[in-house]
């Protein structure tokens, strides 16, 4: 199954080096995906502070719409959490593809399948994660609502 350690050329290497470079363009966007779920992360807790601090201050209507708003928070951090969940585990699936990559090449061994397989897997999760992206990015869209009384207010001119 395995080769005695080989003498690899130049060309052997640079050869695997391509092979390894789409993985880790891959991981490059999936570290850009990470960072704009950690960026729409923080503001959910920034702002489920701010509500939180609302609800034990108000009453009635006013306190009601505040945990409301509060439980649409609550459920997209979840959805974030699932979302970044399954990017991180795309990443570690993909750093093992380019590990195998290299592997397979020095031990002159055939992961071909294993490789496939580990990509395969890689991509379900990326899927996945855009999947809980998409329906916390609905959610957050849903929740957006403008107050009718907000919307009918004047502002009365006292000369």
């Amino acid at each position: 199954m395995f080769e005695s350690t080989p003498d690899l050329s130049v060309n052997t290497v640079a050869e695997i080096v391509r092979l390894a470079l789409a993985p880790v363009f891959l991981l490059s966007g999936i570290g850009a995906f990470l960072n704009v779920l950690a960026a729409r992360l923080s503001r959910i807790v920034d702002r489920s502070r701010e509500i939180g601090r609302i609800v034990l201050a108000s009453r009635g209507e006013e306190h009601d719409r505040s945990v409301n708003d509060l439980k649409v928070l609550d459920r997209r951090m979840s959805l974030i959490s699932w979302s970044t969940g399954l990017a991180v585990t795309s990443a570690i699936l993909t750093c093992l593809v380019v590990i195998l990559l290299f592997a397979a090449s020095l031990i002159r061994t055939r992961l071909g399948t294993e490789i496939a397989w580990l990509f395969i897997a890689s991509m379900f999760s990326i899927g996945g994660a855009f999947v809980f992206f998409l329906v916390e990015t609905t959610v957050a869209a849903r929740a957006v609502r403008v107050r009718s009384e907000l919307l009918q207010h004047t502002v009365d001119e006292d000369d």
